[in-house]
């Protein structure tokens, strides 16, 4: 018995189109790049979490971490010497003025830093400051003023 003609030569390959795929892949990307949460550091937030099995520890929040709303730098002037204060607490060097101000700009540069600027001080002491706090890398520098200035 002898086979249609019709039938032999019509045999293709099965091709995969790839255009298919690559639409896939890149709704599959869209999909989990828009899911993905970018949380901060969990070292920087303080909680309070106690899990079943586990003890209570109390570790202290340094001040500087505790309100992030805004750095108030006061540079004063007493008995011929300056002094700084970072949210009120005091500081008797200038470095130990910049450890804290490179602590608070590993967890946001872009935090408003006030500088509070005693009458009194020399002008080569606010530079000083001023030039710490943008080598640091604050973005936002301020100068507080009198209100009726």
């Amino acid at each position: 018995m002898r086979i249609p003609t019709r039938h032999a030569g019509n045999r293709e390959q099965p091709t995969v189109g790839m255009t298919p795929m690559i639409d896939v892949i890149f709704q599959l990307l869209i999909f989990f790049i828009c899911t993905s949460s970018f949380l901060p550091p969990e070292r920087v937030l303080p909680t309070n979490m106690l899990l079943p099995g586990s003890t209570a520890e109390t570790v202290p929040i340094d001040p500087i971490r505790q309100d992030l709303d805004e750095i108030v730098v006061k540079v004063l002037w007493r008995s011929g010497e300056p002094r700084w204060e970072v949210n009120s607490r005091q500081y008797a060097r200038l470095e130990d003025v910049g450890g804290v101000l490179s602590a608070v700009a590993g967890v946001q540069v872009d935090l408003p830093v006030i500088l509070d600027i005693d009458a009194a001080v020399p002008m080569a002491n606010v530079i000083d400051v001023y030039d710490l706090c943008r080598r640091i890398g604050l973005q936002r520098v301020q100068f507080a003023a009198a209100a009726g200035a």
